[in-house]
């Protein structure tokens, strides 16, 4: 998502939860606002927006937003990255492409686009069809000790 001068961070909520067809309660829409408002992409945790929602006084139990984030995640408004097994990210951008996970500070961020090129991918099980592949490549910020050698 790109950001437009002329779109309010409301209406840029608004215009994204009508483009998946979500009635626009006051919850989602407060949600969507710090999700897309200011038109830029983002990787959050349901912690993650469940701080911000408190620090900008939205009013939010973290079930709901957790209920909230697989709500659009099913209408394909985000894409959901398990990370391990106990850590999910969401995305805002949907299309598919690769991530690092910052593992000295727990953050996603995307990867260069065409960073990772696959020349087969492996056949569905007979009654199946390949939804997604999400790719996430572990990072670290090298310590002093090892970039001085």
């Amino acid at each position: 998502m790109s950001a437009d001068s002329e779109t309010t961070s409301s209406e840029r909520a608004s215009l994204w939860l009508a483009g998946a067809g979500l009635r626009p309660t006051r919850q989602r829409l407060a949600l969507a606002e710090l999700l897309v408002g200011d038109g830029h992409d983002r990787h959050v945790t349901a912690e993650g927006l469940f701080e911000a929602a408190s620090s900008a006084d939205v009013s939010v139990s973290l079930a709901t937003i957790y209920n909230t984030l697989r709500s659009f995640t099913a209408a394909g408004l985000l894409a959901e990255i398990t990370v391990d097994g106990t850590r999910s990210y969401f995305d805002t951008r949907t299309d598919e492409h690769a991530h690092f996970f910052w593992e000295d500070t727990g953050n996603l961020t995307d990867a260069p686009r065409d960073a990772v090129a696959f020349s087969r991918v492996p056949e569905a099980p007979e009654d199946a069809e390949i939804a997604r592949i999400d790719v996430v490549i572990r990072v670290r910020r090298k310590s002093a000790s090892t970039s001085d050698a």
